[in-house]
Parts: structure tokens; C-alpha cells; sequence
């Protein structure tokens, strides 16, 4: 029997006031349910609804994570770079 392996991804919301937050998940779907129900990060608490426009699944956790953080470092305009370059589509 083979056991499954666990999914890792980093994702990206746009709030409602149009910023973006990065994200860490093994469950992109529910978590993004969670932060629309109000009980996901606190930024994103106060900026509902969000809306999913990017995800991206990693082998390990560590990588997730790795990819989380260095979005999270970015200014505005190299994260819509980034988001542009990897087909992501948002409301400006």
C-alpha cells in the first residue's frame, strides 16, 4: 500500500482593498474558505473577500514556505511582476 504524500503550496489572495497576501497551505481551497469566513490571518481579517489568483503546488514544506516569505519581501510592483509572469490574473 502506498501512503500519500502531503501537498505544500503557496498562494496569493487580492483583498478586497486590492492588496495581496501570500499564503501557506496544504489545502489552498479551505483555506481560502477560512479566510473568508474571518478566521484566516488577521491581514486579511479586515479586508474581506478575498479572492484566490495564484497557487503553487511544492514538494516540500520548506520550499512553500521559502516561496511564501521571499513574496511577502517584495514590493508592490515585483509582486505583480511575479504574478504577471506566472499567468495570474487580478483586478487593478
Amino acid at each position: 500500500m502506498t501512503e500519500a504524500r502531503a501537498a505544500y503550496y503557496f498562494y496569493v489572495v487580492q483583498c478586497a482593498d486590492n492588496t495581496f497576501y501570500g499564503g501557506y497551505s496544504t489545502d489552498v481551497q479551505a483555506r481560502v474558505a477560512t479566510h473568508n469566513a474571518g478566521k484566516g490571518a488577521k491581514y486579511t481579517r479586515q479586508r474581506l473577500p478575498v479572492t484566490l489568483i495564484y497557487a503553487e503546488q511544492f514538494a516540500t514544506q520548506h520550499e512553500a514556505l521559502s516561496a511564501e516569505w521571499h513574496f511577502k519581501h517584495q514590493s508592490r510592483r515585483a509582486k505583480e511582476a511575479f504574478l504577471a509572469a506566472h499567468g495570474a490574473h487580478w483586478q487593478r
